[in-house]
């Protein structure tokens, strides 16, 4: 009963009825099932160095002359099959992005739904705390936590905590999407009878809130993180691109842009072009889905 009743669901019609949506999905699956499944279905495991040779580094792609069909977008300066590295790239630029995307949804949500509810000196503290974010871009607030990260922790503990690091810098810039449009919506759902029912019963704020208030706000929460997703695969590609994202050690699509960079005017254009046509591919599918979201949960196209 519950599957028929989701696959009549108007989301479901919407989704089938919607072709850029089903090819996004479908190629965002592939994507995901290449970086999930990277261990298993990779040729080349590139961060084993028993399985690296020297003699093969920086071969073009198999469809160029002096290209090798076992490594069919060719290797890098180090020997490493290029659609192998792209795979675990895959895992950790995913990885970054849904773990900042979350952070910053539980942040903003959170901050969103007191300062819509309480209103007064805290709806005031919150909201001129998110302006004052606002006037700087998105990747220099991650820059700017980045370096203070640096400067504050001893290398090798850096080197330890990168990756959360970058989590966190992406995640504590972008919070103020939600909290903004959680608060809006917060402000509309208060003065409705449901809330002032439950406040007549003797709910207390929390639970009127993540009880009540909170799953009527989550339609367009869903398609902010599906965006920030994108967004947040960008920003890390630009961190990393730019030296200070991920280790070395866990490259991901940026790292290995840059590393491609390097090499770019001695000919071995594959290195950063295959890595950035995937960072295209797979920013472009999740927006489409974003958008695609967007229509389904506007009233006003209904």
């Amino acid at each position: 009963m519950m599957w028929d009743r989701i696959a009549d669901s108007d989301i479901v019609y919407s989704f089938r009825q919607s072709a850029t949506a089903m090819v996004s999905a479908v190629v965002l699956l592939l994507l995901l099932l290449a970086a999930l499944l990277a261990p298993w279905v990779a040729p080349q495991n590139p961060f084993d160095p028993a399985a690296l040779e020297l003699m093969n580094a920086r071969l073009p792609p198999a469809w160029l002359e002096g290209g090798q069909m076992r490594f069919p977008l060719g290797t890098d300066g180090q020997g490493r099959d290029l659609l192998s590295v792209m795979m675990y790239g895959l895992r950790i630029s995913l990885l970054v992005s849904f773990c900042a995307t979350l952070f910053a949804l539980v942040v903003g949500v959170t901050l969103g739904l007191v300062s819509g509810y309480a209103g007064g000196r805290i709806d005031n503290l919150i909201m001129r705390l998110a302006d004052m974010q606002l006037s700087f871009p998105t990747i220099l607030v991650a820059l700017l936590v980045d370096g203070l990260s640096r400067a504050l922790l001893p290398r090798t503990l850096h080197e330890k905590l990168a990756l959360f690091v970058v989590i966190f810098a992406i995640g504590i810039s972008t919070w103020v999407q939600y909290a903004r449009t959680v608060r809006g919506a917060t402000l509309v759902e208060k003065s409705k009878d449901y809330v002032h029912a439950a406040r007549l019963i003797g709910m207390g704020p929390l639970r009127i809130l993540y009880r009540h208030v909170l799953p009527n706000v989550l339609s367009p929460v869903l398609v902010i993180a599906t965006l920030s997703l994108g967004l947040g695969i960008l920003t890390e590609a630009t961190l990393s691109f730019l030296g200070l994202g991920v280790p070395p050690t866990s490259p991901s699509l940026g790292t290995l842009i840059r590393i491609g960079n390097e090499v770019l005017f001695s000919g071995e254009w594959w290195v950063t072009l295959m890595p950035g046509l995937c960072l295209v591919v797979l920013v472009l599918a999740i927006n489409l889905l974003g958008d695609w979201l967007r229509d389904v949960f506007n009233p006003k196209l209904k």
